[in-house]
């Protein structure tokens, strides 16, 4: 499919490109946005505006209000609409500029990867890029963090008018992570962030996220569809029959929406907080768990009935308790993994030279009673 085939499908139409100056502006604003606020990450501002500069830029009609700016990395062209303020570049101009500089791409041209979205075989992780760089750009434009509410389920994010679910997520990701692998791996479409998140939680757990993120937002899509068709039907006198279907389905895609979120959250908490837990070893640590564990509260994507995290809280504070009294018993723990995921406790190095006296007496004996045996014969 052409691009122009691609742009008509996406219901962008194209009013006239930006002048070298303007484009020159843009890519002076983001580079520094960029490089001011992830200092750690050794952009080079220089580069950055050179880079961005290259791109073809557009001012064009778009599909929406919401959508002020797209880039298509088929051609490296950014289109932004016309009511965009240049001035004061919104999250979403900087959202797709760095689309634009994570895309990777092969010998022939081929973009392969966008940051944490692979586009080689079977397609992985475009929501998780989607919420990761919305992320990053609401950092660089120093948004602050808002509460809000959609579908009946009350959060937190830093972008409350764009992918706000997702945005929460990747916040409740990155608290076990910390920021840097995730910015990385946005910007440098590495799998730093990946490794990172499975070494806290495993694989099997960041596949399950990855998917349902992707879920997530395909529903989100189709209730837009839906909730247009709905007001379109209202305007033009549509039957009854079909506003309450489109009603119906409507708030179908809402109670899947709420249920997919709850669960990608469920699975962050059980298989992040169970790893962080095993480590446990000293007061120190206990400690440190009990302060992680609370303070995840305040990234909680609540709704009315839903009791998994209070739960879950409880039974951890009833583990730590009786991890709080090996560790008054024996002090620092050794731990080692059985096959059945138990964990079991060695002796404390402070009483390693009473273990080996054991161990060598019962070796002793053993060995005595087989020379015994040996002479008898």
């Amino acid at each position: 499919m052409s691009i122009n085939s691609t742009l008509r499908r996406e219901g962008i139409e194209i009013i006239n490109p930006l002048s070298t100056l303007e484009i020159n502006k843009i890519a002076s604003k983001i580079a520094e946005k960029l490089c001011s606020t992830f200092p750690e990450h050794n952009l080079n501002q220089s580069d950055l505006f050179i880079s961005i500069s290259r791109l073809n830029m557009y001012i064009a009609k778009m599909p929406n209000d919401m959508a002020v700016a797209k880039y298509f990395y088929k051609n490296d062209s950014i289109y932004f609409s016309e009511n965009m303020d240049f001035d004061d570049l919104n999250t979403l101009a900087v959202h797709e500029c760095i689309h634009f500089l994570q895309a990777v791409k092969d010998k022939r041209g081929k973009v392969t990867k966008l940051g944490l979205y692979n586009l080689q075989g079977k397609t992985s992780g475009m929501a998780l890029n989607e919420a990761a760089v919305q992320y990053m750009a609401s950092k660089a434009n120093q948004n602050e963090t808002d509460n809000v509410r959609y579908y009946n389920m009350n959060l937190t994010t830093e972008s409350p008018d764009y992918y706000p679910l997702e945005t929460a997520i990747i916040r409740q990701l990155a608290y076990f992570t910390g920021t840097y692998p995730l910015f990385h791996s946005v910007l440098y479409s590495n799998d730093v962030f990946k490794n990172t998140f499975i070494a806290k939680s495993n694989s099997k757990a960041y596949n399950i996220i990855e998917s349902n993120l992707d879920l997530l937002m395909h529903y989100q899509e189709e209730l837009v569809i839906s909730m247009n068709n709905l007001d379109y039907c209202s305007e033009n006198d549509a039957s009854l029959n079909k506003i309450k279907n489109l009603s119906n389905r409507i708030e179908a895609l809402k109670s899947i929406i709420l249920k997919l979120t709850l669960e990608i959250q469920n699975t962050i908490i059980d298989n992040c907080f169970n790893k962080e837990f095993q480590y446990i070893k000293d007061q120190d640590s206990l400690n440190a768990f009990q302060s992680h564990l609370y303070n995840f509260k305040d990234l909680l994507i609540d709704t009315e009935g839903y009791n998994f995290y209070n739960e879950f809280y409880r039974n951890m504070m009833n583990k730590l308790e009786e991890k709080r009294e090996l560790v008054k018993k024996y002090g620092v723990l050794t731990f080692f993994e059985e096959s059945n995921k138990d964990l079991a406790l060695f002796e404390n190095p402070t009483y390693g030279i009473e273990f080996f006296k054991k161990l060598f007496n019962k070796l002793k004996l053993l060995f005595e009673e087989k020379i015994r045996v040996k002479n008898i014969d």
